[in-house]
């Protein structure tokens, strides 16, 4: 195990846009088990809680419209450890890696898992050295071109997933079905079925219009089939 120098810590620190009061929180967020006992792994579990409060945080503020479903996918989209091993990578958290032997040998320093893990283990970090507010504002930084990269439109929607989920089983595409439609004009509640007719299923959901409805019974539908698999 070797750990980065001094002067590494210090430029690593500039660039997270944060400055530890214990750097042992700092050497511990960079510590892969396979180096040490002491390593950053209950760091990460809470550094990914931080990183999804600033994602969804951010998410909220900027499409008011978006519903619940379409804020889940946003978020999804910036939180997987491909777009968080990018960011670990504009940080150049490679170079401050404290691996074991068989994991720096193996490329350990370049695996996107590692780097993912260990951008959530700082996060969490900086929320021990400081406080949550400090740590959601210090990982909205490091979110913020992908929060500002992403729209709407790049979010596949739920119909579209499940329409790819059962045609990538050769199996017919669903059926929506508006079961009823209630209030005034300028506020209607639309209800919608969702209906597979060759697996027997049938999901029903609400919304303020019949696109979101179907998206939402959808959405309950993919649950549904993930459930059938899963089991």
């Amino acid at each position: 195990m070797k750990a980065p120098s001094q002067r590494a810590l210090d430029a690593l620190q500039h660039r997270l846009g944060y400055q530890f009061s214990d750097l042992t929180l700092l050497t511990k967020a960079l510590t892969h088990r396979s180096a040490a006992r002491d390593h950053n792994e209950r760091l990460e579990f809470l550094g990914d809680a931080v990183i999804g409060l600033a994602i969804a945080s951010a998410f909220f503020d900027r499409f008011p419209e978006a519903d619940e479903g379409e804020l889940s996918r946003l978020r999804a989209s910036v939180v997987s450890g491909v777009s968080l091993a990018g960011i670990a990578r504009s940080l150049n958290l490679s170079e401050c890696l404290i691996l074991g032997e068989s994991e720096r040998k193996s490329g350990g320093r370049n695996r996107d898992s590692i780097l993912a893990d260990t951008l959530e283990a700082l996060a969490g970090a900086i929320m021990m050295d400081a406080s949550l507010v400090e740590a959601r504002a210090a990982a909205a930084g490091w979110l913020q071109p992908l929060i500002e990269a992403s729209t709407l439109d790049i979010v596949v929607d739920a119909k579209t997933r499940l329409q790819e989920w059962l045609q990538a089983r050769g199996e017919p595409l669903p059926e929506y079905v508006v079961t009823s439609i209630s209030g005034e004009d300028h506020d209607q509640c639309f209800q919608v079925q969702c209906k597979l007719g060759a697996r027997g299923i049938t999901t029903e959901a609400s919304g303020s219009a019949r696109r979101r409805a179907e998206q939402a019974a959808a959405e309950l539908m993919l649950e549904a089939l993930a459930g059938t698999e899963n089991g």
